[in-house]
């Protein structure tokens, strides 16, 4: 290197260091603020008896390939089609003059923009309140949350034309099952098999518990509903197809014997497949039979309470917190980083169809955080991945062993009190059993 050379680089070097450093010290600067505390606020509450209705709807997603295939980090596949085809399931329940409105969509997550999109399409059908949910499937298309930290961890570069595709079919699945709507009974089942999941981060072990209800018509079954946990992290994430793993399959498998057949995440935070024979697609579907003979074990009971309640409730998250996720160094600017990506406040929920009484959260519980909710609550179950998503909800002694999912949650140890504050009001106002 010539005497001039290494006199430019001498002259460059105090400037990239100031420039580092500033870069530095305006990423550690406090741009997070203040998140203040306040008290659970009820959004919405509908309740009802009578005779049952129901009418449900299943519509193909048409994401705008190619696309990302979401649910993991960095490099990404993309996809130019689906092998089978991603669905959006529509069930409307309905008693007396109260409609509430399901949709899952087979994605990895449902953002805020999304929930809030679909509401607002479907407002002239009637519906007193709608929930959307995904299935959790990671190898799904991505691309429809705007959300920095969503892209960058597990839905890839955002497109518009994608969170069109989730909200457009989310919509024609709801207008179709609202359209359908007839006079149904209500059977419900439980069965548990534990030998099919396990816990992949040690803490509280999955009993591997399906619940079942099915709603059946003059003419046969309209909807089943399989409440179960497990993630759909089957399918390879390098398979250049979008996929929707084992919920998809398995809805398709128990679809043969008609209806729509909705598959709900429950409390599966730390919650593997660990059964199922070969690798990728065939482990999926492998996996998807044993479930579905689950469920036929869980052999659905008639039952005679037709209430129908649901309630919506906002709580105040605390202020995020990235200790556990970067190095100390960087702690204010990561901080930072999920503040620029955190909405401050978030719904949950609570749905009563029956003897169902189910919490709803906006992402994902682990099995110690669900069962802390059964008991606050009262409920029968927990079901994840409803109406938003704030990630992973570890319970605060998880958290200060740094233990169990705590290094995925992006919230400080208090999420799952404010989170809990939140379901148990709405369990009250939808007058869930104590």
């Amino acid at each position: 290197m010539s005497s001039r050379w290494r006199r430019l680089l001498r002259s460059l070097l105090p400037l990239a260091l100031l420039t580092i450093g500033s870069a530095y010290a305006l990423a550690s600067w406090n741009w997070c603020g203040r998140w203040p505390e306040r008290a659970p606020v009820v959004l919405g509450k509908v309740s009802a008896e009578g005779p049952l209705r129901a009418g449900a709807a299943r519509v193909a997603l048409a994401p705008p390939y190619p696309v990302v295939v979401a649910g993991y980090r960095p490099p990404r596949p993309e996809a130019s089609q689906a092998d089978p085809v991603p669905q959006a399931r529509a069930v409307v329940l309905g008693a007396g003059d109260v409609k509430v409105g399901l949709v899952s969509l087979e994605l990895l997550l449902v953002p805020d923009e999304l929930v809030a999109a679909v509401r607002e399409r479907t407002a002239d059908l009637g519906l007193q309140d709608v929930v959307v949910v995904a299935t959790h499937a990671h190898s799904s298309f991505g691309g429809y949350d705007p959300r920095m930290v969503s892209q960058i961890a597990g839905t890839g570069r955002f497109r518009k034309a994608a969170l069109e595709a989730a909200v457009a079919g989310a919509t024609e699945a709801l207008r179709q099952a609202a359209a359908r709507l007839t006079d149904v009974t209500l059977e419900v089942g439980e069965a548990k098999d534990s030998v099919l999941v396990r816990s992949r981060a040690g803490g509280e072990i999955p009993d591997g518990t399906l619940t079942r209800a099915v709603l059946r018509g003059a003419e046969g079954r309209v909807a089943e509903l399989l409440v179960f946990a497990a993630h759909p992290t089957v399918v390879p994430r390098d398979r250049a197809f979008v996929d929707p793993d084992w919920p998809g399959r398995l809805s398709v498998l128990r679809e043969e014997q008609g209806g729509v057949v909705m598959v709900l995440q429950g409390a599966g935070g730390n919650v593997s497949v660990s059964y199922g024979e070969g690798e990728g697609v065939v482990r999926a579907l492998s996996f998807a039979r044993a479930v579905s003979g689950l469920a036929e074990r869980a052999v659905p009971a008639p039952v005679g309470s037709s209430r129908l309640a649901f309630t919506r409730v906002e709580v105040a998250l605390p202020r995020p917190d990235s200790s556990r996720l970067v190095p100390a160094f960087s702690r204010a600017a990561g901080d930072n980083f999920l503040c620029a990506s955190s909405s401050r406040t978030a719904e949950v929920g609570a749905l009563m169809l029956g003897p169902l009484e189910l919490v709803l959260m906006p992402g994902e519980p682990t099995v110690g955080s669900g069962a802390v909710l059964v008991r606050r609550t009262g409920a029968s179950g927990v079901l994840g991945l409803a109406d938003g998503y704030v990630g992973y909800v570890e319970t605060p002694e998880k958290i200060q062993e740094g233990a169990g999912e705590a290094h995925r949650q992006y919230f400080g140890p208090t999420l799952l009190e404010r989170l809990g504050a939140g379901a148990e009001m709405a369990a009250r106002a939808a007058g869930f059993t104590p």
